[in-house]
């Protein structure tokens, strides 16, 4: 599924928050130069660099007339429960109504509703549905190639960076010159990456099996970085974080928290449990698939100073003892050198280069 567009409008909708509108946030981020327009009747007028942090001078719009020549509507929010809103159809049926494709992460899959598919097919519009998938593969616990090196980013809970994380080191990784892959397994990660399982749309049977076949079919790969999902203590989303673990069975993990969250998402009466237990939590949860240890703390400081971030990260580097930067604020170098230091000393131990 090669998501090659270069006159991409992103679709908002109307009164989308920043928190539901994290696809696109990061679709400007990482594909500005294919991002030609944001569609967002309350923000129009402005630039995505303004409303969105991110997609510089990117245009936001209120309709898709407005834009010029798009070849491609994608659907820029992930609210909860992937539902398409009233606003949002609007937009998706002006698209197909003059045949530009539109791509969707929502859990309503767009190719379902009968009189959209009826006029795409009258139009030539091409309907991607990107958790839609037929993926029915039970684990094998297979054994990948000795010189894989595997490193997952997980959480202690969702919506806290774990895709940008795994992204931005394995870019950093490909531009030292190093052979190393991100992997997709969200909505978002398929769209930046053309490719991917969309985890939380698998039948639950075959997460883990769906996991370790996309590990597989990239494992000529030197390094591989797999897009963490969930958290292990979630109350809803756990079971996705359990299969991506035992299904990549990664050899090292990069714990991804934001600072200050007081409780988990979605649930205000249940507090996230310290950094140390998750640490021990999660080494030992994939360490039953393959031995595994956490190798690097990632930290979102977005709600900190910069002087509260550098006390912040001094502090929980010396109490973990493992290296710990916000990719954001500071680069994602520290967890470069911790993975190669990691695949260093895996290789010796293994024999593996």
């Amino acid at each position: 599924m090669l998501l090659d567009y270069r006159r991409i409008a992103i679709a908002i909708g109307d009164g989308a928050s920043l928190f539901a509108a994290k696809t696109a946030i990061n679709l400007l981020r990482y594909r500005t130069d294919d991002i030609v327009a944001v569609i967002d009747e309350a923000h129009a007028g402005r630039t995505a660099g303004e409303v969105y942090g991110a997609g510089g001078r990117v245009p936001v719009f209120s309709s898709l007339a407005e834009v010029d020549h798009p070849d491609a509507v994608f659907i820029g929010i992930a609210p909860s429960g992937g539902h398409i809103t009233g606003s949002l159809r609007l937009i998706v049926d002006d698209a197909v109504a003059t045949g530009i494709d539109v791509v969707s992460g929502l859990h309503d899959f767009l190719i379902e509703i009968p009189w959209l598919r009826e006029k795409a097919e009258q139009t030539g519009s091409l309907l991607i549905d990107i958790r839609r998938n037929r993926i029915k593969r039970v684990s094998q616990a297979e054994q990948f190639r000795a010189g894989c090196l595997r490193i997952h980013t997980v959480g202690h809970d969702c919506s806290v960076g774990k895709m940008v994380v795994a992204l931005e080191v394995s870019r950093a990784l490909e531009r030292l010159g190093h052979d190393a892959k991100f992997l997709a397994t969200g909505q978002t990660g398929i769209m930046l990456a053309g490719e991917g399982v969309p985890v939380d749309c698998v039948i639950s049977d075959f997460v883990n099996g769906a996991v370790e076949e996309l590990v597989s079919r990239n494992q000529q790969h030197d390094i591989l970085l797999i897009e963490g999902q969930g958290a292990i203590t979630h109350p809803s989303f756990s079971g996705v974080t359990l299969g991506l673990l035992h299904g990549c069975a990664p050899h090292g993990l990069i714990l991804c928290y934001e600072v200050g969250r007081s409780h988990l998402n979605g649930f205000p009466h249940v507090v996230p449990p310290s950094l140390e237990r998750l640490r021990k939590l999660y080494e030992e949860m994939a360490s039953e698939r393959f031995p595994c240890e956490v190798i690097g703390i990632a930290m979102n400081s977005r709600s900190l100073t910069p002087e509260q971030a550098a006390t912040e990260k001094v502090h929980v580097s010396s109490h973990l003892r493992l290296p710990v930067c916000d990719v954001y604020r500071d680069g994602p170098e520290c967890l470069v050198e911790a993975v190669l230091k990691f695949k260093s000393l895996t290789s010796k131990l293994l024999r593996i280069e």
